[in-house]
């Protein structure tokens, strides 16, 4: 019931920039925490942010002082702002909403979006 849609991906040079959308419709109303997991190929996905409603954020180290992730409330619309991109963050991106009714929880994804960092 909850709809993600990425954009934002493609290719950048290595200490470039590039910032990722996912929009969300449907029944937002319960979502309680949305972000983003990557995974590369012949590799595990890999968490990489979240943002709570309230607006309290996390990061793996690995981007820490690099990334960061935010809402925009009226577009019902979660950023990742990457910088200082390096080949390592080449990978599929996917966001994410946890929603939560009562005692039940669920997941909703994006459709991936492509961040190739090559020269």
């Amino acid at each position: 019931q909850v709809q993600l849609v990425e954009s934002g991906g493609g290719l950048v040079q290595p200490g470039g920039s590039l910032r990722l959308s996912c929009a969300a419709s449907g029944s937002i109303l319960n979502i309680y925490r949305e972000g983003w997991y990557r995974q590369a190929p012949g590799k595990q996905r890999e968490w990489v942010a979240a943002i709570t409603t309230g607006g309290s954020t996390n990061y793996v180290d690995s981007v820490k002082g690099r990334f960061t992730i935010s809402r925009d409330n009226a577009k019902n619309t979660v950023y990742l702002q990457m910088n200082s991109l390096q080949a390592e963050d080449t990978a599929v991106y996917y966001c994410y909403a946890e929603v939560g009714i009562r005692l039940n929880n669920l997941v909703y994804w994006g459709q991936g979006t492509q961040v190739t960092v090559s020269s």
